[in-house]
């Protein structure tokens, strides 16, 4: 059977990639330092993901999976040098500590005369995370396992659309292994970065040039998920299923979204209706309730969200760049400045940055828009109206579509 070693067997490594592996007719092996986990996944030999159906679940059993130790450098050299296909999903902030013992798998390879191209999908929340994970890991090799290295692996960077929320109480404490998910799953890749043959998995798509799907997933995804924390907040809801079956709000994103949509078929050639159809999907996707995903934590931070090449600002360039107004995206970055829940010490400095220091001041700072802009007087006038307290409805109708 052909292996796969999925290192990282958190939410995404286990109801997203171990789930398309499996799919895909490979044993898994999943790497981690919770022993819990990889005790039970070699207990057992399987475990249950469970995919939101309406108000219901529909359990998919993946089978064919064991646990390595995170921590024993020798099993995760072997278990490297026995993988025909690998992935990552362990966090940005861990790669640093994995680089290490990966770097000890392609040594492996190299010493066993290995020539078979190792494709990585590097599956990290992080624009050129591969880039950065290949940077750690040859610090760990010498200059000749370095040529190896360049030779027979692959990083591949994907965009991760799948959303796996926490999982529900009722179905951990049944199985600690359970893990749920929305029904999308698809897996965009970098058609340009394999190796070889590129692997046969199983709802994967391989794509060039790649970073359609990066600015798709950013300026599409993550701006409207965050708009519609940000309007939802306006209208005291908690959770964003609540937020995305609101008329004001659904219509104020789906603005967003053919901004958006417009900007991206310029810029890439990509039919329109595609990227509407995109669109529509999403607000169906947000309206999940068996999601259960919160206003909070899908707004918090807008330190970053808000910042110049994040989703709401890349994507108001994006769209000047094609002469197209965004007006509702504008307005986004309106609600996104008021907005910062309790503990979110980073939304909070941009909001008192605002009240301290005025609204042109915040948005040259730190959305990186300067006061000549034509995205300034849009912002500050929505800004100021929400200020007053005006009916949303009323903003909206003054938010004309170019």
């Amino acid at each position: 059977m052909k292996q796969a070693i999925m290192y990282g067997a958190g939410n995404i490594g286990r109801g997203f990639i171990g789930q398309l592996f499996h799919m895909s007719g490979y044993e898994t092996s999943f790497i981690d330092v919770n022993m819990a986990v990889i005790d039970q996944l070699n207990a057992d030999g399987q475990y249950p993901v469970y995919i939101t159906d309406g108000d219901r679940y529909k359990e998919y059993l993946v089978t064919n999976v064991k646990g390595v130790d995170g921590r024993d450098n020798e099993a995760i050299a072997e278990a490297i040098a026995s993988a025909d296909v690998m992935a990552t999903a362990v966090g940005v902030n861990i790669l640093k500590f994995i680089a290490a013992p990966f770097a000890g798998g392609v040594k492996r390879r190299k010493e066993k005369g290995i020539t078979a191209p190792l494709n990585v999908i590097i599956c990290e929340n992080m624009i050129e995370a591969d880039k950065y994970f290949a940077s750690l890991v040859k610090a760990n090799l010498t200059e000749e396992e370095q040529g190896y290295f360049d030779t027979y692996v692959a990083l591949v960077e994907p965009s991760i659309g799948r959303m796996v929320p926490a999982t529900p109480k009722e179905l951990s404490e049944e199985n600690p292994l359970a893990v749920c998910v929305e029904p999308y799953c698809e897996l965009p890749v970098d058609k340009n970065a394999f190796k070889g043959d590129i692997p046969e998995i199983q709802n994967m798509v391989p794509f060039a040039p790649f970073d359609f799907f990066i600015r798709r997933k950013l300026f599409m995804h993550n701006m409207s998920h965050a708009l519609t924390a940000y309007f939802g907040a306006l209208k005291g809801y908690t959770y964003i299923w609540e937020a995305a079956k609101d008329a004001e709000v659904k219509l104020m994103t789906l603005r967003a979204l053919t901004e958006s949509s417009r900007a991206l078929a310029k810029e890439y050639g990509v039919p329109l209706e595609e990227l509407l159809c995109f669109s529509e999907n999403l607000i169906g996707r947000f309206e999940n309730k068996l999601l259960g995903d919160t206003i909070e934590r899908v707004g918090r931070d807008t330190k970053r969200k808000l910042s110049e090449h994040d989703r709401f600002v890349g994507t108001a360039k994006l769209c000047l760049a094609h002469g197209i107004r965004p007006m509702n995206v504008c307005a986004g970055i309106a609600a996104g400045l008021r907005f910062a829940p309790e503990g979110d010490a980073l939304s909070a400095e941009v909001v008192n940055d605002v009240k301290t220091n005025g609204i042109r001041h915040t948005l040259a700072t730190y959305c990186g828009i300067e006061e000549t802009s034509e995205l300034v007087p849009v912002i500050c006038d929505v800004y100021e109206r929400l200020e007053k307290g005006e009916a949303l409805a009323d903003i909206i109708s003054s938010l004309q579509v170019y």
